[in-house]
């Protein structure tokens, strides 16, 4: 398909704008002296809705297009406590009068006189924030059950009171948010036709899995052959590479095209998260360091920065080859420079 084929079926799904689109895309001069390829990065840091932008906007544009349609008082959605999406979330429901409700997952205890980063914003943006803390020996999927278990019980109440809710999933990843990623694709392929240029690889971090399958499905109705580097912030089980062929499967039928995806429309790297989830690492914070001071951008310890590590491994290597067109898509974040020092790590 092309462009305007593609254009055409975004256009006919709900959306309500909320960002500040397109977001700059450019070539990063100095590190691509450095490194031997051609580096350029599209900078989803700059979406809106305010100063601390990121990818979650680019969803919450359609997800809260249907809320609004719905006729919700109340958005609901999860996430952990530096969540960006949660914050992000809060901040364009005020835009559009609803009221957001917060369940966060704390990995790192939290001082509730001493709130930091995303944490401080969502108590700024007025939300109803609920914290849960892991429990030892307890699996996230476990933590995970134990919010959700809790949220829906208060959405009923609200319910039952005679208010409408309406539940976002982690990270904005089902089949009306990823939406948005496949205009996020559509985006770059008119920035890069518009300098002359075809990329060879894209890199961006990856957590619900959304902005990653967004993307894959973008590239499959577009038809292009670039590689898509999914760069994990955590370890995903063996179920998450099927249900994202699925997520994307329903975006297809949402859009109306009769494509399929597979596993080959997906490649993710989990050898950079480590030590885990909101935990820094070396790799990480080398790569924010270097991005910072030779052209003066900001990544987030816990995604984009070792997204970011994970494409200098791959330059560094040589499994990107010297010459190559390299795209990395930052994804926003930096308000977790401000968070705890657990999560912050050593940069200095």
């Amino acid at each position: 398909m092309n462009i305007s084929e593609i254009k055409y079926l975004l256009e006919k799904q709900k959306r309500i704008p909320l960002g500040f689109f397109p977001t700059p895309f450019y070539k990063l001069e100095r590190l691509s002296s450095h490194l031997g390829v051609n580096l350029y990065i599209k900078r989803d840091d700059f979406t809106g809705q305010n100063l601390f932008g990121g990818n979650k906007i680019r969803k919450l544009e359609y997800l809260l297009g249907q809320a609004v349609e719905n006729g919700a008082e109340y958005v609901f959605t999860y996430g952990a406590t530096q969540s960006n999406h949660a914050m992000q979330t809060a901040a364009a429901c005020r835009k559009l009068g609803l009221k957001p409700v917060l369940y966060l997952l704390a990995f790192v205890e939290t001082d509730e006189n001493d709130l930091k980063g995303n944490l401080l914003l969502d108590k700024i943006f007025g939300a109803e924030v609920h914290i849960i803390n892991t429990l030892p020996n307890e699996s996230l999927f476990e933590s995970t059950e134990r919010y959700m278990v809790a949220a829906k019980k208060h959405m009923a109440q609200l319910e039952a009171g005679g208010y409408k809710c309406y539940s976002i999933p982690l990270g904005g990843s089902n089949a009306i948010g990823t939406t948005g990623f496949v205009g996020g694709y559509l985006e770059i392929q008119q920035q890069m036709n518009s300098l002359g240029i075809k990329a060879d690889y894209i890199f961006h971090a990856n957590g619900s899995g959304g902005t990653m399958t967004g993307l894959a499905v973008g590239r499959k109705l577009f038809g292009s052959s670039e590689k898509l580097i999914a760069v994990g912030a955590a370890k995903h089980d063996a179920n998450f590479i099927t249900s994202m062929i699925e997520l994307g499967n329903n975006v297809l039928v949402r859009l109306g095209s009769d494509k399929i995806m597979t596993k080959e429309d997906f490649e993710m790297d989990e050898e950079h998260f480590a030590p885990g989830y909101e935990m820094p690492s070396e790799q990480g914070s080398e790569a924010i360091k270097l991005l910072a001071r030779e052209e003066g951008i900001l990544l987030d310890p816990v995604y984009s920065g070792k997204a970011f590590s994970c494409l200098l491994d791959y330059v560094r290597s040589r499994r990107v080859p010297q010459g190559s067109n390299v795209i990395f898509w930052h994804t926003g974040g930096a308000t977790a420079l401000f968070a705890e020092k657990e999560i912050l790590g050593s940069i200095f």
